[in-house]
């Protein structure tokens, strides 16, 4: 077919044959675009009218295989809360081939709906609508927000209906990636005593990590990035709700959008997930979750590491770096959000003591943070913020007495906390006020909500996407869509 979609080689065909499957996607019955990333495909070189096209549409949909592609499913396992699976795998997923960024670093392109696999276990291999969508916006939201994340290139309804609790219409999502390599993938080598499996993974990793050459500085550098990003979640109040060690991704990106959702009033606690019954992965619960993780990755590093007790020690030593790696990320992002520039050792906990006085107050996270930054020091706090607003403001004079101390520019100041601390988010009434339309036939909310998360620090004090839900339109579940 012609080029509405030049791939380039992608490194996995490099992998032994036994972590791959060759498998080209499954036809659907009437593609149609619904979303196409007019700014992801600017940054990839790519044409928009020609992805728009018939021709394009059918690349996206897994209809026409493009020139040079080399489709494969890849094989994994994992821990799925906590309960080890030794064959998860692309189960409806189908990586086409490769991309590049503008800026010369190589992509993945994956379809994610496009049929059957080798290790669907007995699943349709397929999406529905809903969390392609799902999976689409939260993915945008979260680069808009600056955090490490896979997005979406397009979306295309199929034409044909997925079961699930009821009949659903269905969609693929065309999905770019730095890397789909999983703590999972390791894994998989390593259950399998493949030791050759797991140095051609470890080279892979380490591509992605550029300037390193051992597994263990593999190790060191996946530790690092995850504290990164797990501090980057907690920053803006997000619960990613499956992290399984197949869905932690070595690049560092957030990967798997299932059931993830938006905290809107504060509890550490707070579990939005359907299948989370024992608040396994609720928000406090993350970085504890990250360094479990981990902590597998590096057992199956071992043989690669070293020989013996000194192997053992280098691992758990790195592992054990994971607590201070993910405190002074997370301690920058919430100095960031107060407008603290100058690193006290008091610094954990006065930002603990904030969000203790936050759960007590039932205070809405994203807009609490954004009204430190957009109301002046001696003007009272919105009313609507929290249940308790006055237990908001008897903590503002001990946030006063630090930035005194500090000094600086106020205004000033407030601009920099502006950057740290987005006006919107994806808030879950919101979403699934779009994905109910769109599956309706009704993309309208969705369009308006995408644009809006496109710019989420710069909302107007008016957009109707700041706002909280009401008690009647709270969300208390997602679910997963598979």
């Amino acid at each position: 077919m012609t080029q509405v979609l030049p791939l380039i080689d992608h490194p996995y065909a490099a992998l032994p044959a036994r972590l791959r499957v060759a498998q080209a996607p499954v036809a659907v019955a009437a593609p149609r675009l619904l979303a196409l990333n007019e700014g992801l495909l600017r940054d990839l070189g790519l044409d928009a009218d020609a992805l728009a096209s018939s021709a394009g549409v059918a690349a996206l949909a897994g209809n026409a295989v493009p020139t040079g592609a080399a489709p494969v499913a890849l094989a994994y396992a994992g821990h799925q809360f906590g309960g080890w699976v030794p064959q998860l795998g692309d189960g409806r997923a189908i990586l086409l081939g490769g991309l590049r960024l503008s800026d010369g670093t190589p992509v993945d392109l994956q379809l994610k709906g496009a049929g059957r696999t080798p290790f669907s276990r007995g699943g349709d291999g397929r999406a529905a609508l809903g969390p392609v969508l799902r999976e689409y916006l939260i993915g945008e939201a979260m680069a808009a927000l600056g955090i490490p994340t896979t997005r979406a290139l397009a979306a295309v309804a199929t034409g044909e209906t997925v079961q699930r609790e009821v009949p659903l219409p269905g969609a693929i999502l065309a999905r770019i990636a730095r890397s789909h390599l999983r703590v999972g993938s390791f894994q998989y080598a390593a259950a399998r005593r493949d030791t050759e499996a797991l140095q051609a993974l470890a080279g892979l990793g380490l591509a992605l990590h550029p300037g390193l050459d051992t597994a263990a500085d593999l190790l060191r550098a996946v530790v690092d990035a995850q504290a990164r990003l797990v501090a980057a979640w907690m920053g803006v109040g997000f619960i990613h709700g499956v992290m399984n060690t197949d869905n932690m991704a070595i690049s560092g990106e957030t990967i798997d959008y299932g059931p993830c959702a938006f905290l809107d009033v504060y509890h550490p606690d707070t579990v939005f997930s359907s299948i989370d019954q024992f608040g396994r992965y609720a928000y406090r619960n993350q970085p504890g979750i990250a360094q479990w993780n981990l902590a597998q990755l590096a057992t199956c590093l071992l043989p690669l590491i070293g020989a013996g007790e000194a192997a053992v020690e280098e691992a758990q030593a790195i592992i054990d770096g994971f607590p201070d790696a993910y405190q002074n990320a997370w301690r920058s992002v919430f100095r960031a959000k107060l407008g603290l520039r100058a690193q006290q050792p008091e610094d954990a906990d006065f930002v603990l003591d904030f969000l203790g006085r936050m759960a007590a107050a039932e205070a809405d996270f994203t807009n609490t943070f954004r009204a430190l930054a957009e109301t002046a020091d001696d003007a009272p706090l919105p009313p609507g913020l929290a249940a308790d607003i006055d237990g908001l403001e008897s903590w503002r004079p001990i946030w006063h007495a630090r930035l005194a101390r500090e000094g600086g520019d106020p205004a000033a100041r407030a601009g920099d906390m502006k950057v740290a601390n987005p006006a919107i988010i994806p808030r879950n009434h919101q979403v699934e006020a779009a994905l109910s339309a769109a599956t309706d036939g009704d993309l309208a909310p969705f369009h308006a909500l995408n644009a809006a998360l496109a710019t989420p620090f710069d909302a107007p004090a008016e957009s109707p996407y700041r706002a909280s839900p009401h008690a009647s339109e709270r969300v208390h579940a997602t679910f997963c869509g598979t």
